[in-house]
């Protein structure tokens, strides 16, 4: 099942982009999202999800991060112009600021999927982005 991609967007042409950038680039797409409850159905077809915070039915974006994390193992990248609203879930990454670029998005899918950081100032780890 690897790279597998699950896209929680509720902006569909942001989804849409998001599925090009990663279908481009060899990866799969299990689903596209745009709440709770079709993130929490696709998830198991998918090892690794770029996730909004703010979604259809409100800032659960971070709600179905955890979710995801703790029940299937998915690693989770946050693409989203409300970095504030992440808080601290277990298993994010970290975070990619809309609007992306599609060199930060491929870094971050070659980190969920593949492991080791790969250099890119974009995606900013969470940890780094609570400290001040």
């Amino acid at each position: 099942m690897a790279k597998t991609a699950l896209i929680v967007e509720d902006e569909i042409f942001v989804a849409l982009d998001l599925e090009r950038i990663l279908i481009d680039a060899g990866y799969q797409v299990a689903g596209i999202a745009a709440d709770r409850a079709s993130a929490l159905e696709a998830a198991p077809l998918a090892n690794f999800a770029f996730v909004d915070v703010n979604l259809r039915d409100g800032p659960t974006g971070p709600d179905i991060a955890q979710r995801i994390a703790a029940d299937y193992g998915i690693k989770v990248v946050f693409v989203t112009a409300n970095p504030a609203q992440i808080g601290d879930p277990d298993g994010a990454l970290g975070y990619i600021r809309k609007p992306f670029s599609e060199a930060a998005i491929l870094a971050a899918a070659r980190l969920a999927d593949e492991g080791p950081p790969v250099a890119n100032d974009d995606l900013i780890p969470l940890q780094a982005s609570n400290a001040g």
